[in-house]
């Protein structure tokens, strides 16, 4: 595992939403209404695990859009399937998309730098961030939420919840970003 404290904050914002979400299509048409761009999306709060997954299924998502070889139509669909490690979009949305019950959420922005440059070539502007945090601010109030004080990390539930991991089975907390990011690159297999 990479030294955390190094890689910048991949931009997204943890959102304690109202209450638990009754109507998930109710809760995207109105994020779908004030997003600025399709770039801006929601995520299952326990399908984030790090700013490293975040910034890798980045990485994979903008060499897909380069290359003319996403499955999905939209860039935001295209993030939440290799999120989940799957082919088909309708798990995709299961998986990664928020859900009934759910009480938490990552609002996510996915940065559009990068054209022409080669895996392990772009440097990542500390400022994304930053650059993006007042998009998120609205996003947030708009939804009703208050922002959450935390950065994403490894959990069992999300490894479950994501289909890495069968009911009952466990893996070491040390092992969890490395599962995350292996049910990633399982994407297209």
């Amino acid at each position: 595992m990479a030294d955390a404290h190094l890689v910048p904050w991949f931009p997204a914002w943890g959102v304690s939403m109202p209450g638990p979400i009754g109507e998930p299509a109710d809760v995207v048409a109105l994020f779908n209404e004030w997003r600025p761009s399709e770039r801006w999306l929601l995520l299952a709060y326990e399908a984030a695990c790090s700013e490293i997954r975040l910034w890798t299924a980045w990485s994979a998502l903008r060499r897909r859009e380069q290359g003319g070889r996403m499955v999905a139509r939209t860039c935001d669909a295209e993030f939440l399937r290799l999120i989940s490690g799957t082919h088909q979009l309708s798990t995709a949305f299961e998986r990664a998309g928020i859900n009934s019950g759910d009480e938490f959420a990552w609002i996510v922005y996915l940065p559009e730098f990068g054209e022409g440059e080669g895996f392990g070539e772009i440097e990542i502007p500390r400022s994304t961030y930053l650059n993006n945090d007042l998009g998120a601010t609205r996003l947030i109030e708009h939804l009703g939420g208050t922002l959450l004080a935390r950065r994403p990390v490894p959990s069992e539930e999300g490894l479950l919840r994501l289909g890495a991991i069968e009911p009952g089975d466990s893996i070491q907390v040390t092992k969890q970003e490395d599962a995350y990011l292996l049910h990633t690159a399982l994407a297209d297999m």
